[in-house]
């Protein structure tokens, strides 16, 4: 009971100091709204993408709000946890009752919670300025299905936030990010990819994550594939942060 009460306390001290920092705040909500507008600005209300039956506002509003949770989750994280280890924030949490995969989820879910704005602020755009239209419970399912997937991606920023540490893990998190909007087809669609490039992104957690809302777009249920692909890189993510944080703790 002690563990869960500390888990609850510091994930309202993560939202607190993430809704303070306006820096974070601007990239993680307003960025992905603005890289939307340049990339659906020059294309049609009826211009579809081959293959999809969606429109390139539809499609892109679906890639940006997930990489807009992207960007939330995985540059907050592993960023803060690597300044929270050197700075002894950490050494000072481990004195208090908070469990280790008590530290993971709390780190998890104050992340995924701050990504719920970048989402919906892709959306109101979209609707707005691209004259996206959806039936209600498609808006309701697209918010639900993107904020769910985006812990997967903040798992994988407290693994990284423990992996790396000082000056290597800025890098390291922008490689893996780069990387994972690249060839996941968030800013471009996979299906202009060579084809070993394609088989290559159908295994990539954010290849699955912006399918989950391209089905819900097209009224049809998420396939079973993306939702496994998805699960087993939580499971993966999740395990490996916990494993390196009880390591980190041995060290101290």
């Amino acid at each position: 009971m002690t563990g869960i009460l500390a888990s609850r306390a510091l994930i309202k001290l993560e939202l607190a100091r993430a809704l303070r920092n306006r820096k974070f705040l601007f990239f993680s909500v307003l960025y992905p709204s603005i890289i939307f507008l340049i990339f659906a600005g020059s294309s049609g209300t009826d211009e579809k993408v081959d293959g999809t039956g969606l429109t390139v506002a539809t499609y892109l509003m679906v890639s940006m709000a997930s990489f807009g949770a992207l960007t939330a989750v995985l540059m907050g994280n592993s960023e803060r946890i690597a300044k929270e280890r050197e700075s002894g924030w950490v050494r000072q949490l481990r004195l208090t009752p908070l469990p280790g995969h008590g530290y993971v989820l709390a780190k998890t879910a104050s992340a995924a919670v701050v990504s719920l704005p970048s989402i919906v602020m892709v959306f109101i755009v979209a609707a707005v300025v691209k004259d996206v239209r959806l039936d209600a419970w498609q808006w309701l399912a697209l918010t639900g299905v993107i904020w769910a997937g985006s812990l997967v991606f903040a798992a994988l920023g407290v693994a990284i936030g423990y992996l790396a540490s000082g000056d290597a893990v800025r890098p390291i998190t922008m490689i893996v990010y780069f990387a994972l909007s690249l060839l996941g087809g968030l800013w471009m669609p996979s299906a202009g990819f060579p084809r070993w490039l394609q088989d290559i992104a159908e295994w990539l957690p954010t290849y699955a994550y912006a399918a989950l809302g391209r089905a819900v777009e097209q009224s049809q249920a998420p396939h079973a594939r993306d939702v496994a692909v998805l699960a087993v890189y939580f499971v993966l993510f999740a395990g490996g942060a916990a494993w390196l944080y009880r390591k980190d703790t041995l060290k101290a």
